[in-house]
């Protein structure tokens, strides 16, 4: 059987993040991957210039084409920018009994540039929260869903994680980036306990797609049927590999991706 992964998020057309690094991880780590694009970016690795959102009714064609056809093993939601097409994913997902759910929160890209509009939060907290498998929120998009202050230290990020647990998430997973000091920490927190997972923090501008690439590669060790908490401390060790090998590339002149195919060339 073929491991088969979706992601449902917004196009990157410089390529770094979004749909485009989703499909690299998901190839990479050896999971075919679909796509249903909620949003067009006009973006490369300076920052976004334009979003165009795709209509509702189209996201849920994509939906259903992808769907009605296709074994789909996990599937991961990114940019999803408005309250429209939220509640069109979690509607099409509802509808396909889908639950190995990986929620990325995207809400500001790398660069600075918001990619949420704020009345969709609520949306996001009340109809897709609830619904994943996983919730996979950097520290300021922790804060932005709790409405409550960047946490300073680790203690901070498991009570984070706790408060959002009590809004319906099956487990969450609070990403250290943002923070300080020589290890980059994570924290898988889960009803039943909480697995810590560290990486070096590595000396690079080149971190474009460091989020999308994590929880997609989530996703695709979910749909290799691997446990949550195995997938997740694989593919933290993918995305610090691929971070470290980030500067072999020379792509634009502001934040780099991340090398997908660092085992290749």
């Amino acid at each position: 059987m073929t491991a088969i992964a979706v992601t449902i998020a917004g196009s990157d057309s410089g390529g770094g993040a979004g749909i485009q690094a989703d499909l690299k991880t998901f190839s990479a780590l050896g999971v075919y991957g679909a796509s249903v694009i909620a949003a067009l970016t006009a973006q490369n690795t300076k920052g976004v210039t334009g979003i165009h959102d795709v209509p509702p009714d189209f996201v849920t064609a994509q939906i259903d084409a992808v769907f009605s056809d296709l074994k789909v093993g996990a599937v991961k939601l990114g940019m999803l920018s408005n309250a429209a097409v939220i509640g069109a994913v979690a509607d099409g997902l509802a509808r396909y009994k889908q639950s190995s759910m990986v929620l990325d929160p995207v809400m500001v890209a790398t660069s600075g540039d918001r990619l949420l509009k704020p009345d969709a939060i609520d949306v996001l907290r009340k109809r897709l929260i609830p619904a994943a498998l996983v919730v996979t929120p950097n520290l300021p998009e922790a804060a932005a869903l709790l409405d409550t202050g960047i946490a300073a230290d680790e203690p901070a990020m498991r009570a984070q994680g706790e408060r959002l647990l009590a809004l319906g998430a099956k487990a969450v997973l609070i990403k250290g980036g943002h923070a300080e000091g020589a290890e980059s920490v994570d924290l898988l927190i889960e009803p039943n306990g909480v697995t810590r997972l560290t990486s070096p923090r590595f000396n690079t501008a080149n971190t474009h797609g460091t989020g999308c690439t994590l929880s997609s590669a989530i996703a695709a060790g979910l749909a290799k049927g691997m446990t949550l908490a195995d997938a997740a401390r694989a593919a933290k060790i993918y995305v610090a590999s691929a971070i470290a090998a980030s500067d072999r590339l020379a792509i634009g002149a502001g934040h780099g991706p991340v090398h997908h195919f660092y085992r290749w060339w």
